[in-house]
């Protein structure tokens, strides 16, 4: 007798069930007979107790974590307030950024005996926004395939007019847009330098390239400089298609970079970070050195980061940056801080041997041809500049 359809299909499932039970059944007889490949269930809960670091920036940043990790953010806020871990209300997040944090001398253990740069850095350390002084709302009005950006100081005239004239002249250059911004804090009477605000609105009222914000200019503030103009770049000039940011005492042959650029296309385009990548580093503990860190603020590696002398970078990238910035704790050196967020992006600097920050042989310094390969050369006076821009745009000039 020949079954109907439907009841046929359905003796077919149970048996198709009844053959995976017998499987599985077997499998398990099978691992306990052989003590091989059992299921081990955990004796120990799988979220570890949070423990804070006793280095100030660590333990900052397990807190911007925390806060910005849904699961564990979610987790702390549906339990008893009262159970929460003090250390993980060191950051008032209702008080102004701006002002000083005085928690701050008795949460850093050695904190009166650490030089006074550090402690200025340390009591503003949660601030990221600045009043603007001079800005340039016009200068991306037609988005530049290639900003330049170059960290300055006030006094530092000559080396500005220099990169105007060579390397960092704007318009059009091998059919490309080519725009440059200077990018300064406030030189304060606090550091013993002179009143300068009227020459500096002169300078930039003549040029319109200067972006001054009303901050200590100082060596550890330089991170400051980097998330205000990350800030900048979001709201005056978002459509900037590559960005290169350096300092104020290097030569960049801009002709070399336009060359670099106008071969990459997809992924390597948008994700583009390179320069003089620096792995496998850490803090300095030595007091006499610039970039001493001690222990009671920073422990650990660094990530691979670009030199600050200067790096280039996507458009694209440089939205991610600002938005990731925000995630990342501010940390007194600002080419390791970048490099932080990128790591936080997931990404690395991309090593390049055009980028010299720490120059080439003295013996070919002399020589035009040594230059036309290169990105970057630092350091460089504002004679040396002009100089070696005048090399690199001579038609005659043969390397071959």
């Amino acid at each position: 007798m020949v079954l109907p359809r439907r009841r046929l299909k359905v003796l077919m499932t149970v048996m198709m069930v009844n053959l995976f039970i017998f499987i599985l059944v077997s499998r398990h007889n099978s691992q306990d007979k052989n003590g091989r490949n059992k299921v081990h269930i955990p004796t120990k809960p799988f979220w570890t107790k949070l423990v804070p670091n006793q280095a100030y920036w660590n333990r900052q940043q397990q807190i911007l974590d925390l806060q910005n990790n849904p699961i564990l953010s979610a987790n702390y806020r549906y339990i008893n307030t009262t159970n929460i871990p003090d250390w993980l209300n060191d950051t008032d997040l209702t008080s102004d950024p701006c002002k000083p944090d005085l928690k701050v001398t008795t949460q850093v253990k050695d904190y009166n005996s650490l030089p006074g740069r550090f402690k200025d850095f340390l009591l503003y350390m949660r601030c990221r926004s600045y009043p603007l002084l001079v800005d340039q709302h016009h200068l991306c009005k037609d988005p530049p395939f290639l900003l330049l950006a170059v960290k300055s100081l006030a006094p530092h005239f000559d080396r500005r007019q220099a990169i105007r004239q060579s390397w960092g002249q704007a318009g059009i250059l091998a059919n490309r847009t080519v725009a440059t911004v200077f990018l300064l804090g406030n030189a304060t009477a606090v550091d013993y330098h002179p009143d300068l605000s009227e020459m500096l609105q002169f300078e930039s009222t003549r040029h319109k390239d200067i972006v001054q914000w009303d901050y200590r200019d100082s060596f550890f503030n330089l991170t400051v400089k980097e998330v205000l103009f990350l800030d900048w770049i979001q709201a005056r000039c978002p459509g900037a298609q590559y960005i290169f940011k350096g300092d104020d005492d290097v030569f960049v042959n801009t002709f070399r970079i336009l060359d670099f650029l106008k071969g990459l296309s997809g992924p390597r385009a948008r994700d583009l970070f390179v320069g003089d990548v620096i792995t496998n580093a850490g803090p300095h503990r030595d007091k006499k050195v610039k970039y001493f860190i001690p222990e009671s603020m920073y422990v650990g590696m660094y990530p691979p980061y670009a030199g600050g002398g200067g790096y280039l970078y996507s458009g694209d990238l440089a939205a991610r940056l600002h938005n990731v910035s925000q995630q990342v704790a501010l940390y007194p050196i600002d080419d390791v801080y970048t490099g932080m967020c990128l790591r936080k992006l997931g990404l690395a600097p991309e090593k390049h041997k055009g980028f010299r920050t720490f120059d080439i042989e003295e013996k070919y310094r002399s020589n035009p041809c040594a230059y036309k390969s290169l990105m970057l050369v630092h350091p460089r006076t504002p004679q040396e500049m002009i100089q070696i821009w005048a090399w690199l745009s001579n038609p005659k000039l043969n390397c071959q």
